[in-house]
């Protein structure tokens, strides 16, 4: 997540839909009041090596720590977090204000539900031998899946951003929003976490009927304002 008080945005990050690639890239246009929250030890790594600016203001002060986030503290020296990774935007616009919050512009990335699930599944199952797709369907990852994406950019089931990049049309979303936000270049999306995914094969081939449907069922929103199908 990013909000960039420099060029008056906000980035909000839904999972596998290339938002740490998008992270990096922003990164390199904020400036040192900027928020961004952490990613990753490896793609910090890619962020370093191209000179980005790594997480920054992203810590809560200390008069807003609790009894259990002083004990997380000293037992796994582990400071707390005013921002992180895929913060929803009602905690967003609760911590930076009502005026930033309706002033900066606001976007996220969606990606047809279907594809973004098998994504998921091969992430969430990097080793060999993998748990069954069918299995991972039936587990609690797809509920995730969705909360970190049309749970991030909705507050009570209404989207608050004001642009939303489709995963299937991104250069051409990135690139205007860019020139809304004015920034000097396009932006170059290094490659980050798509590594997990060794299968290619369309992702239709990957589901049986049972499958399909419960994604259809989850993403019921998602696919009916996008228009997505299988």
């Amino acid at each position: 997540m990013i909000i960039s008080h420099r060029h008056k945005f906000i980035f909000l990050k839904t999972t596998k839909t290339a938002g740490t690639s998008i992270e990096i890239a922003l990164s390199k246009f904020c400036g040192p009041d900027d928020i961004i929250t952490p990613i990753t030890q490896e793609d910090e790594k890619i962020r370093r090596n191209l000179g980005y600016p790594g997480p920054q203001n992203y810590l809560a002060p200390w008069w807003k720590y609790g009894i259990k986030d002083f004990i997380t503290l000293i037992r796994k020296k582990r400071k707390k977090p005013l921002y992180y990774n895929h913060i929803p935007a009602a905690e967003v616009r609760a911590r930076i204000g009502k005026e930033i919050w309706e002033s900066y512009f606001k976007f996220c990335v969606e990606r047809n539900p279907w594809d973004r699930a098998v994504s998921f599944y091969y992430w969430k199952n990097r080793a060999e031998p993998r748990a069954p797709f069918s299995e991972y369907i039936d587990s609690n990852a797809p509920v995730i899946l969705r909360k970190n994406g049309w749970g991030v950019y909705t507050i009570d089931d209404a989207v608050v951003v004001d642009s939303i990049c489709r995963f299937e049309n991104l250069a051409e979303d990135l690139e205007a929003i860019r020139l809304r936000l004015s920034l000097p270049e396009k932006l170059e999306l290094p490659r980050a976490k798509s590594r997990f995914r060794k299968n290619e094969a369309g992702y239709q081939e990957i589901y049986g009927d049972t499958e399909k449907a419960r994604i259809e069922e989850l993403f019921s929103d998602e696919i009916r304002r996008f228009g997505y199908e299988f």
